[in-house]
């Protein structure tokens, strides 16, 4: 009797979506991360207004890489003005939980501005991935 495959394909689907995901994430996370840090260092900026603008840029730049490649041949692609409402409602759970970071670490705490890194890059993504796939690009 043949086995049965370890990962079944819908499994596979789903790895290679996460792994598309978590690329394209990290890139977008360093958007937001580098004109996070740019802002505060080299212009004085209060480190949530700061916050602010990198996640402007992380969701303009999340929203075109997920939809077009992150969850590519995922769900329908009819109905867009959904799925952009859908998208900005999860990129603000998303900055709400960011900015928790940084507000609790980085105000609160006094830690250096590099401290909510981890939560922000650990954390927050596999929240959003969840929220991106079963709602957003369903």
């Amino acid at each position: 009797m043949p086995e049965a495959p370890l990962l079944s394909r819908e499994r596979i689907v789903l790895l290679g979506q996460l792994v598309r995901y978590a690329v394209t994430g990290v890139f977008a996370s360093l958007v937001n991360i580098g004109i996070y840090h740019l802002l505060v260092k080299a212009a004085g900026f209060d480190p949530n207004l700061a916050w602010t603008f990198g996640f402007v840029g992380a969701a303009t730049t999340g929203y075109v890489v997920h939809g077009q490649w992150s969850f590519r041949g995922h769900g329908g692609r009819d109905r867009q003005g959904v799925r952009i409402l859908r998208f900005a409602v999860v990129s603000l759970i998303s900055f709400a939980l960011n900015s928790l970071w940084v507000w609790l670490l980085v105000q609160h705490m006094d830690l250096p501005i590099w401290s909510p890194y981890p939560l922000v890059l650990g954390v927050t993504p596999l929240l959003v991935f969840w929220l991106n796939r079963q709602w957003v690009f369903e």
